[in-house]
C-alpha cells in the first residue's frame, strides 16, 4: 500500500475499537478508553521498516580495508517481527557474514538492516533471504551467509501451542554455498556447526 492510500489515523484507530468490540469487551471502560490510540502507536513501531530503504543502509560502504580478506561475522543480533499469517511476534537473533571483495560496511548498519527487514510483517524464510539478498546486492561480496533462529507466538501461544520450540532458516550465497570449509567456519563462529548443513 502507498502512502496515498494509507488510512486515517483515525480510521485506524476505529479498526481497533471494533476489535476490541468483537473480543466482547467494552472500548469505553476506563482501561480500553485509550488502547486505540496505544495500539496505532505501537503499530508505527512494529513496523517502521516499510519507511527504510534497506539498499541505502547499506550504501556507505569502505574499500579502505588494507588487504582485509577473511570472514566478517555479526551474531545474535536481536530482532522482534510479526508474521504475517496471525499479526503474531517472532522474536529471535539473526546471524549475518559476508566475504568481502573489496568493500566493507560499519557493524551498525548489518544491524539496521536487520530492524528494517524485521519491523514489517514477515514471514521467516522470506526475511532471511531478504537480508542475505540485499547484501549480496550491495556489497558484492564473495559470499554471504545469514542465519535466523527464531521462536514463533503465532505457534507458541495459540494454535498448536508448542512453547519452546525455534525454527532456523538460512541463505547462503557465493563461497558460503560453494566452498563447505567456508560454511563451517561460519557456523562453528556461530555456535551451530552441524557441519554446515544449512542452506
Amino acid at each position: 500500500m502507498t502512502s496515498n492510500n494509507k488510512p486515517s489515523r483515525e480510521k485506524a484507530e476505529a479498526a481497533v475499537r471494533v476489535l476490541l468490540q468483537w473480543t466482547g469487551d467494552d472500548p469505553d471502560r476506563d482501561g480500553l478508553i485509550d488502547t486505540p490510540a496505544r495500539v496505532v502507536r505501537a503499530y508505527e513501531e512494529y513496523f517502521s521498516g516499510y519507511d527504510d530503504d534497506p539498499v541505502k543502509i547499506l550504501g556507505r560502504s569502505f574499500d579502505e580495508t588494507d588487504g582485509y580478506d577473511e570472514v566478517v561475522v555479526l551474531k545474535d543480533i536481536p530482532f522482534a517481527s510479526h508474521c504475517e499469517h496471525h499479526i503474531a511476534p517472532i522474536l529471535g537473533k539473526v546471524h549475518i557474514a559476508y566475504l568481502p571483495k573489496s568493500r566493507v560496511v560499519g557493524i551498525s548498519k548489518l544491524a539496521r538492516l536487520v530492524e528494517s527487514f524485521g519491523r514489517r510483517l514477515q514471514i521467516q524464510e522470506k526475511m532471511t533471504a531478504q537480508i542475505a539478498n540485499t547484501l549480496n546486492e550491495v556489497l558484492d561480496p564473495i559470499g554471504v551467509a545469514v542465519v535466523i533462529e527464531a521462536a514463533h507466538e503465532c505457534m507458541t501461544t495459540r494454535g498448536i501451542d508448542k512453547p519452546g520450540v525455534n525454527m532456523v532458516t538460512s541463505t547462503m550465497l557465493g563461497a558460503f554455498r560453494d566452498d563447505p570449509s567456508t560454511r563451517r567456519e561460519f557456523m562453528a563462529i556461530i555456535g551451530n556447526p552441524k557441519n554446515g548443513h544449512y542452506g
